[in-house]
């Protein structure tokens, strides 16, 4: 077995059958389904019973206190024994070769030891791709910064992470905060390890209105301690100077609802300069959302 798919999940029952019946029709059915409900309050306990009775795969679900995603796909690292971890988030579903090209993948670069994981795309169900566009060349080898940053490819794909790379850097936490975005640790990652881009669908998309995405902004400023963690992050690495202009501007911001001094910021960053030429403009955006996220 190479490939652990996990789906954290919170108050999304109404949408697991699609994806479940997607992960049945995979090609190659040799793979684990770890569920983490992340305090759910509908039907996803009677739904992932009823899931175990009939799936031709492993099925194993993990109940947690809701804490936000990032907390669930810490919780789900302990039980994962494969190769490779697939994160499929509960409102998408697969293509029915996923599994077997990510098998295929992992077996033809597995001597690759400078590698964290493998990005796919993500395809919408009307068309077309999830991200800006393909990568601009098959089996690509760059970091995640490099691809998906510095060439300025927006959007979302499907990356298959080299499980020992994610429990060598699991998502910070902080008390209170439910939200953190993902490629804190993406970028984290691309500090010492690279990626293969492949231009091929194997997941496919909907936003929805009630989703993480849509809601972005909101959840940063209610979490605002990751939020700095991963600007901090973001300053560190790789990046273009556009990427750390915006990132040098969200340390200062959502450090200012963290309640962090000016003097505590600015010790995150080796940027001295840069951190005394955004302080003013900063403000002037902090002031901004501080009116809109207090309607």
């Amino acid at each position: 077995m190479i490939t652990t798919v996990v789906t954290p999940t919170y108050n999304r029952g109404y949408l697991l059958g699609r994806l479940f019946e997607s992960l049945k029709l995979q090609t190659n059915l040799d793979f684990e389904w770890i569920i983490v409900n992340d305090g759910s309050a509908d039907n996803t306990d009677d739904l992932v019973r009823d899931f175990m009775k009939t799936s031709p795969f492993k099925v194993t679900y993990i109940k947690k206190e809701n804490g936000g995603k990032h907390t669930a796909l810490n919780a789900a690292y302990d039980s994962i024994s494969t190769p490779i971890t697939f994160i499929v988030d509960s409102d998408d579903y697969l293509t029915i070769d996923a599994i077997q090209t990510i098998a295929d993948t992992y077996n033809k670069y597995k001597d690759e030891k400078d590698l964290c994981g493998f990005s796919f795309l993500r395809g919408k169900p009307g068309g077309g791709y999830l991200s800006d566009s393909g990568v601009p060349e098959n089996s690509m080898k760059e970091s995640y910064v490099e691809c998906r940053m510095n060439r300025g490819i927006g959007g979302d794909m499907a990356e298959a992470w080299i499980t020992k790379c994610l429990i060598e850097n699991p998502f910070p936490v902080y008390q209170g905060e439910r939200f953190l975005s993902e490629d804190i640790i993406w970028v984290q990652l691309s500090y010492k390890y690279k990626m293969r881009f492949f231009n091929k669908v194997i997941y496919m998309s909907d936003y929805l209105d009630d989703g993480l995405t849509k809601n972005r902004r909101k959840h940063n400023i209610s979490s605002p301690n990751g939020c700095v963690k991963r600007a901090e992050v973001f300053l560190k690495a790789n990046t273009k100077w556009k990427i750390k202009i915006v990132s040098m501007l969200q340390l200062q911001i959502y450090g200012r609802f963290a309640g962090k001094s000016r003097k505590e910021l600015k010790q995150l960053t080796d940027k001295k300069m840069a951190f005394d030429i955004f302080w003013i403009p900063s403000m002037i955006l902090w002031n901004k959302w501080n009116k809109e996220f207090r309607k």
